[in-house]
């Protein structure tokens, strides 16, 4: 059973930065693609950015995070990095660490983290 951890939410200002991490439990170069994902309690979970396995694809992000958010993957640390900057107040939720998926589409994802909360002031 694979276990993927969130961790690096918090609280800032607006136009402040964060770096959120997922560890993996298994080996992250065995899926063929990560994901991050976002919610607001009642709203339905986003994608926001996901990296398919070297040589088999690229980075996919969507356009309200274009230009400020970065995924990334270190596989020697089996983690998944999304570094969030230039943060905006519509940037509040819980986000969530996903693997083996297509996209930014949630409901193909097989393997969820708990989630970590990023919360931004104005």
């Amino acid at each position: 059973q694979v276990q993927l951890v969130e961790s690096g939410g918090g609280s800032v200002q607006a136009g402040g930065s964060l770096t959120l991490s997922c560890v993996s439990s298994g080996d992250t170069a065995r899926f063929n693609s990560m994901g991050w994902f976002r919610q607001v309690s009642g709203n339905k979970r986003e994608g926001v950015a996901s990296l398919y396995a070297a040589g088999a694809g690229g980075t996919y992000y969507a356009d309200s995070v274009k230009g400020r958010f970065t995924i990334s993957q270190d596989n020697a640390k089996n983690t998944v990095y999304l570094l969030m900057n230039n943060l905006k107040p519509e940037d509040t939720a819980m986000y969530y660490c996903a693997a083996e998926g297509a996209g930014l589409i949630a409901a193909t994802y097989d393997y969820w983290g708990q989630g970590t909360q990023v919360t931004v002031s104005a």
